[in-house]
């Protein structure tokens, strides 16, 4: 049996090979780093905290979106009518890891939200056009309606519309069924996290088949 000698010629091509390999791995990891995303949060705070999280993003000047809901509560003996988030622990915040990353660290009631089954440390990220469209149908509506996953059940999807005209033009979604009522409300999900419901004007509204 002949025995032969390492080829250190090839060696080394090979670890100039993993070199770059793992230099690309670095450079996107940083590059992702420094990039916008709209990141998936939760706040561990007290529902009545004086300063939960999105209050303390949004004096750090960093875009934070917090879904909200009016509720009746009594001060000093009177009722009156305060927002609160619509799910405590969820709020969606534009900014870069590494900027948030400080954050977090200093403020342990924050926390990012991680993928089910995911790479380690990967946190749930949306999709910039995907948040912006749910933000603006959002806005459009006065009176916007949010649910939780567990509350939508299939009998809630209507007919598939899409919408012609307006703030809405070209959005494609169900309609939300709703026995004995006039008003057509669109119903939208965003990454089956979080669902709303809005008012939408008939004319606007075009059935597909």
């Amino acid at each position: 049996m002949i025995s032969r000698k390492p080829d250190k010629q090839l060696d080394k091509q090979l670890e100039k090979q993993l070199d770059k390999q793992l230099d690309k791995q670095l450079e996107k990891k940083l590059e992702k780093e420094l990039e916008k995303q709209w990141f998936v949060m939760r706040d561990l705070k007290r529902s009545n905290a004086k300063q939960p999280a999105y209050k303390l993003l949004e004096e750090k000047q960093i875009e934070v979106f917090t879904p909200m809901k009016w509720r009746l509560v009594v001060k000093q003996g009177k009722k009156v009518r305060e927002e609160i988030p619509f799910i405590q622990d969820l709020l969606f915040v534009y900014d870069t890891r590494k900027n948030l990353d400080v954050i977090v660290e200093e403020t342990p009631t924050l926390q990012y939200r991680y993928f089910r089954g995911g790479g380690y440390c990967e946190p749930m990220v949306v999709n910039a056009a995907e948040m912006q469209r749910f933000m603006d149908a959002v806005h459009s509506a006065e009176t916007p309606c949010y649910y939780s996953p567990e509350e939508i059940t299939p009998k809630m999807y209507g007919h598939k519309v899409r919408i012609i005209g307006g703030p809405l033009n070209g959005y494609e979604g169900s309609l939300l069924a709703t026995r004995g009522s006039k008003i057509k409300r669109l119903l939208i999900g965003l990454q089956q996290m979080l669902f709303v419901s809005i008012e939408i004007n008939p004319e606007y509204i075009e059935l597909l088949r």
